[in-house]
């Protein structure tokens, strides 16, 4: 008896979704609850589960298809009945190709051109748009590496580390590569072919909103540079018994996080947005913190940080990390936000003008951290320094209050006591 796999509900307000990627190949076991197939909506990858334990029938749309929650997708052959029935099908499958071998003289070259291309649908299947990328532009196999994403899936840093490590070895199918350029300019060429990827729905969704962003708000941007010694001291000196205390690391964004929600209090026109010809001004600290996931950044919200400490704080970051790296964060952690930091410096950045996150009036762009000549007490010293940029939308908050804001960060930065005592 055949069971129908219905897309679940999504969150709220969200009534449709992108099949991102099958997880399973029809005749496939599954288990009761395995996920079969990633659903990719405005803002998250939510993944569908089989309701049944069995064996995976018919794929009723393909990967890319946009369906409605409720949507049939799929159905599922439950009990062990249909568990055994999936190899039953395989040997049938062979006398019939066989059949029209003695029939046809020319067929046994033709038949042989399917077989190589299925490990290829295999590996399409399995692999993330960005994770395939990775894949083919280095002619790695991805049987090779081993995942650390949900249920042993590749991860863009999985291939990453492998490429860097050395351990990743070049694919076998090398001779599809020469059978692929179908085009008179590739086959001329060589390094000069292109791939065609359709944009998931969470970048069609980033790009919609940042050109948004850009329409509807005044962005201005302001600078300043912060000397991190006081910050890089503290965190040498009770890195191990915070971690000790707390089980998680002491980072950066734990004492940048506390200057802001300060900073806030004090501007407190950065921590609003316009609703029609309103200004709403929040009295609460809801910090939306950039996380870097293998479908592109996201954005989850670090709820009442202003009255959270450095070791909730750090903790709260922490668990978004590795949900973001196993995508399996929700919707409702990503809505709202009434202030955002993004960290561009761990992929090395050294300035940018980050773009506000609309309906938010505010962004803080942090950047790498490099020894610079700086002039201290009338001597040329050589400290830790890193650019602070705040964008923000110039139509409620003025320059004297952006710099202000700024300022305020960089003093609680340069002296942590004052994230201690409220000044």
């Amino acid at each position: 008896m055949a069971t129908e796999v219905k897309v679940p509900a999504l969150g709220e307000s969200v009534t449709e979704a992108t099949v991102g990627q099958w997880l399973k190949k029809p005749g496939d076991a599954v288990k009761m609850d395995e996920p079969i197939a990633s659903l990719e909506t405005d803002k998250v990858a939510v993944e569908v589960p089989s309701p049944v334990a069995g064996v995976l029938g018919e794929l009723l749309v393909k990967e890319g298809d946009t369906v409605n929650v409720g949507a049939v997708i799929a159905t599922v052959e439950a009990g062990g009945a249909g568990a055994s029935a999936a190899p039953a099908k395989a040997p049938a499958a062979q006398p019939a190709a066989a059949a029209p071998s003695p029939a046809a003289a020319a067929a046994p070259v033709p038949a042989a051109a399917p077989a190589p291309a299925e490990p290829e649908v295999a590996g399409a299947v399995t692999l993330s748009p960005a994770v395939r990328r990775l894949v083919l532009e280095h002619g790695l196999d991805p049987s090779r590496i081993t995942g650390t994403g949900k249920d042993g899936r590749l991860t863009k840093d999985d291939v990453m580390a492998a490429i860097a490590a050395g351990s990743a070895v070049a694919a076998a199918p090398a001779p599809a590569a020469e059978a692929a350029p179908a085009t008179p300019a590739a086959s001329g060429a060589p390094g000069r072919a292109q791939e065609r990827v359709k944009m998931t729905r969470l970048r069609q969704t980033v790009a919609r909103r940042l050109k948004e962003a850009q329409n509807n708000a005044a962005i201005l941007t302001t600078f300043n540079d912060v000397d991190m010694s006081a910050v890089i001291a503290a965190r040498a000196k009770y890195k191990d018994l915070f971690e000790k205390k707390h089980g998680v690391r002491l980072g950066f964004m734990g004492f940048f996080v506390k200057a802001a929600c300060m900073a806030l209090k004090d501007i407190p026109g950065v921590n609003a947005q316009i609703e029609g010809d309103e200004i709403v001004y929040n009295d609460f600290c809801d910090i939306s913190v950039a996380v870097s996931a293998p479908n592109g950044l996201v954005v989850p919200v670090i709820r009442n940080a202003e009255s959270m400490s450095i070791a909730e704080i750090e903790k709260t970051i922490g668990g978004f990390g590795k949900k973001a790296k196993e995508g399996t964060l929700t919707m409702a952690e990503m809505a709202g936000g009434t202030f955002t930091i993004s960290n561009g410096g761990v992929f090395g950045s050294l300035m940018s003008t980050p773009i506000i996150n609309p309906p938010q009036s505010g962004v803080l762009g942090l950047h790498r951290i490099e020894d610079r000549a700086v002039v201290v007490d009338g001597q040329v010293v050589v400290r830790p320094m890193m650019y602070l940029a705040l964008s923000y939308d110039h139509r409620m908050v003025d320059g004297r209050e952006a710099v202000t804001f700024l300022v305020a960060i960089k003093n609680a930065i340069e002296d942590p006591t004052r994230l201690l005592i409220d000044l």
